[in-house]
């Protein structure tokens, strides 16, 4: 069950990131055409405004598809020297230690918005951006990734429980220079590759 849950949640952030993606390459052209209508003495105004919300909009939406698709860095200095399970439990608390940091990030989102809302807060621009329509999208998105890395956690410790190391390891392992290298060897050895 917690790898279907981890599946899902890969496949759902996939989604995520496709929309990201989106949103990023629109932004994109948006100013692509207004640096173009510059050359014609015109602009729209305020792409560097709109560019810079698109941007953390998208960060704190993009970092649970890094989380599913094992992109955050680690150190894995003391990590790679240990045996499988010693690799699974120094994972699983990397894990939970992001998953804390983000969870208080995530919490201290609120009071920001929570001041724009109460304030009726406008960005200091020509734009005058009201402030809580950008803050609600990117706090979602602080709110997304604490959720995403708790379930993960959740999911990586059942598979520790049953003592399924390989399988924490492929959903929030990491592939360190000693992995890629041994990886790298098993895979010259293939009777397929030799010549």
């Amino acid at each position: 069950m917690a790898e279907t849950i981890l599946g899902a949640l890969r496949r759902f952030n996939r989604w995520v990131a496709l929309a990201v993606g989106a949103s990023l390459l629109l932004c994109a052209g948006f100013v692509l055409l207004d640096i173009v209508l510059r050359r014609f003495h015109a602009s729209f105004g305020g792409t560097d405004e709109i560019s810079g919300y698109v941007m953390a909009i998208a960060t704190s939406w993009g970092m649970a598809y890094a989380l599913s698709e094992l992109g955050h860095v680690r150190i894995d200095l003391i990590r790679s020297r240990g045996g499988p399970r010693l690799r699974a439990l120094f994972d699983l608390f990397a894990l939970s230690v992001l998953a804390a940091t983000v969870s208080l990030i995530a919490l201290k989102c609120w009071p920001v918005l929570e001041r724009s809302i109460l304030n009726s807060s406008r960005a200091n621009t020509p734009l005058e951006t009201p402030l809580a329509l950008v803050q609600w999208p990117w706090m979602a998105g602080w709110i997304w990734f604490a959720i995403a890395s708790w379930v993960t956690v959740l999911a990586a410790a059942a598979l520790l429980l049953q003592g399924r190391h390989d399988a924490v390891h492929r959903h929030i392992g990491i592939t360190g220079e000693i992995e890629e290298a041994e990886a790298a060897a098993v895979a010259a050895l293939r009777p397929e590759n030799a010549r």
